[in-house]
């Protein structure tokens, strides 16, 4: 279940907020960057606030920067999650809106993304991005990244079949560094599959995309994050 810290920093959301566009893809409403003419493909899975966040549509815009197509689709059908709407709380707003609907959902969009001529596709999950996990596990995508992961338990990561990235904050009530470490040492008794693991200091859940672009040492934070991540991406999908 979703904790406190899912919901902490909530951005305002922007939908003209990035150089890219909207269109549909899949049957989904979704950020594009990037050329499309790209055979490689990043697909980011947004955390429950949704995909016109200012700071997840900048960082697609950076990935698309380094020759990926990027595609961050609209899981929640306009519906991303509302702190100010007090009747329905975060584990109430999650009945309609569960990663496994959105693994579901993503089946489509590959396909569309395959129709483009694309060859090769990796995922990045923000917190609620467990899809990415599923993703791996059916070998539906090449790489994986997961940033802040929530839902992701030990007999997922032992059932993951393409090279995974997992970049854990030391501040996490729902993964804390004890279960990052889980993670790791059952990835390392996987040598088929090629993993990194690595706990930032001085972080809290949600620090990739949730963070105050005002505040230097936050932004400092992501960015070192952002990079681990784009560099597992060029590494691995290809």
């Amino acid at each position: 279940m979703l904790g406190p810290q899912c919901c902490e920093n909530p951005p305002v959301l922007n939908p003209l907020s990035g150089s890219g566009h909207v269109e549909k893809l899949g049957g989904l409403d979704a950020y594009l960057s990037g050329s499309p003419d790209s055979e490689k493909c990043v697909l980011l899975v947004s955390d429950i606030y949704g995909y016109e966040a200012p700071n997840l549509r900048a960082l697609a815009d950076k990935v698309a920067a380094s020759g990926f197509y990027v595609v961050v689709p609209d899981y929640f059908y306009g519906d991303p999650y509302d702190p100010s709407h007090e009747e329905r709380p975060v584990h109430v707003w999650m009945k309609d809106h569960g990663p496994d609907k959105g693994f579901e959902d993503t089946k489509p969009v590959l396909e569309a993304i395959k129709n483009k001529g694309i060859t090769a596709i990796g995922a990045a999950g923000m917190c609620w991005g467990k899809v990415v996990v599923e993703l791996s596990k059916h070998e539906l995508i090449q790489a994986a990244v997961l940033n802040h992961p929530t839902y992701v338990t030990v007999d997922d990561i032992k059932g993951v079949k393409v090279p995974i990235a997992i970049l854990g904050a030391e501040d996490d009530f729902l993964t804390p560094p004890a279960l990052v470490k889980q993670f790791e040492e059952i990835l390392a008794s996987k040598p088929e599959v090629s993993s990194y693991v690595k706990i930032f200091l001085n972080v809290s859940h949600g620090w990739t995309t949730r963070y105050d672009i005002k505040d230097p040492e936050a932004v400092k934070a992501a960015e070192e994050a952002h990079k681990e991540m784009l560099d597992w991406f060029v590494t691995y999908v290809k």
